[in-house]
């Protein structure tokens, strides 16, 4: 294992937090992601599912956790189950958990193999009337490929049809939102080696590179410091390049006067970080670029003072509406006939700035947690406004992942440079 994993002890806690809002008589069901085919005998490389891992720490293939907390025998009430290991997959596939590793991992006494699922399963269903099961239920997910929990979803309903079934996914999504502070160490390892990236591309930055050599140099850091690389498809946007939100071809040539959009982040241990920065390709920006990277850092301050706890993320994005809007006018962007005409359903400022502000950030880059109730200490959320001006090529965004604390809160990225003049001295050799 490449990560330092978190103490057994997070798991438990975070097992105890889910077994508490289960219903009596209930049992709960949580399997590992499917390897994905590529072509030929290919498959992609294996990701662990999220809600799986934040209650085991369990990080392989074909594993199944079963929680049946009022169940008569104690030993039954949590049991994992793993995959079989022998000579042939030792030889062929590497090492496998033992059972005393997953024990050692998750904190789960009962560890099994998972040919004894089934048999198992059938004890523990006759003794249950209420079965929670997952489905990804984010409010952004387009699922088009049939998981391994849908399938077991429908093996469950036909082979025991007149069970009560219920949705774990909202209580996922309620105790994953709220970060105990191992996971906050981990999040903090990703923040940090995402610096280290950031900091090597400052020197290497030049015009007549390409985007996709600055991308190697990133992947490069990331993974000689522990990492499986990035957190998720890397942006690495030159002139108006970036003024595409969700650009990654990283194909083309950086060039003099341009301005260079990243938005990238390392994965660690399972948790991302996630980051936005812009630079000036030949280290210094200019007059233009300045007045709308300073435009672009003001709105990113004053909304890490905005996202506290007991605002929603919906009024919240409405006062950061105010605040870019403010500064348009100032840029020349907008003027006061704009705003006198807008449509309240689409701000005038939505031009220029036409992405959310933040979102929850943890195992998943795009973290389950609603956005409509009030924000809670323990929350981490991105801030990252930008401004996009199509007609000058140039995209400016900013970004850091922020721990919501009772009073005020911390970032996990304070010291990756973002101020103007430290950026052009980093690059320029001072």
């Amino acid at each position: 294992m490449r990560y330092q994993a978190a103490d057994s002890s997070l798991y438990i806690k975070n097992r105890k937090k889910l077994v508490d809002k289960l219903s009596a008589q209930a049992l709960a069901v949580f399997h590992s992601n499917d390897i994905m085919p590529t072509n030929a005998d290919g498959t992609m490389r294996f990701r662990q599912n999220n809600d799986l891992f934040y209650l085991t720490g369990i990080d392989q293939e074909e594993s199944i956790l079963v929680l049946c907390p009022n169940f008569p025998k104690k030993e039954m009430r949590e049991m994992l189950f793993i995959r079989k290991t022998d000579e042939h997959i030792a030889i062929w596939e590497g090492h496998k958990y033992t059972k005393e590793e997953a024990f050692a991992a998750s904190g789960i006494e009962q560890v099994l193999w998972l040919d004894e699922f089934e048999g198992i399963f059938a004890q523990l269903m006759a003794l249950s009337n209420e079965v929670y099961l997952n489905t990804n239920e984010h409010l952004r997910a387009a699922v088009n490929v049939e998981t391994r929990d849908a399938r077991f979803i429908q093996h469950c309903k036909k082979r025991f049809p007149l069970h009560t079934y219920r949705r774990v996914a909202p209580l996922m999504h309620e105790i994953r939102s709220i970060k105990e502070p191992e996971e906050i160490t981990q999040l903090q390892v990703a923040c940090d080696i995402t610096e280290q990236g950031f900091r090597r591309i400052l020197q290497f930055v030049k015009p007549g590179v390409r985007e996709y050599e600055i991308e190697a140099e990133y992947q490069h850091e990331f993974v000689r410091s522990g990492s499986r690389g990035f957190a998720y498809e890397p942006i690495i946007a030159s002139g108006a390049n970036a003024c595409v939100l969700h650009y990654i071809s990283n194909d083309q040539v950086c060039k003099d006067g341009d301005l260079l959009l990243f938005d990238v982040g390392a994965e660690y241990g399972n948790y991302n970080a996630d980051m936005s920065r812009t630079i000036p390709v030949n280290g210094k920006f200019t007059k233009r670029q300045r007045a709308i990277y300073d435009a672009v850092l003001r709105v990113q301050r004053a909304a890490c003072d905005l996202l506290k706890p007991g605002v929603t993320i919906q009024d919240y994005h409405v006062e950061v509406g105010k605040i870019m809007e403010s500064e348009l006018l100032s840029l020349g962007l907008l003027d006061k006939g704009d705003i006198a005409s807008q449509d309240p359903k689409s701000p005038a400022y939505r031009k220029y700035f036409m992405h959310g502000t933040s979102h929850h950030l943890g195992l998943d880059v795009h973290d389950v947690g609603t956005m409509y109730d009030p924000v809670q200490p323990g929350m981490v959320f991105t801030v990252e406004p930008g401004i996009y001006v199509r007609e000058e090529g140039i995209g400016v965004r900013l970004e850091n992942n922020i721990l919501i604390r009772e009073n005020g809160f911390t970032d996990l990225m304070a010291n990756i440079p973002i101020e103007a003049e430290e950026i052009e001295d980093l690059m320029n050799g001072y």
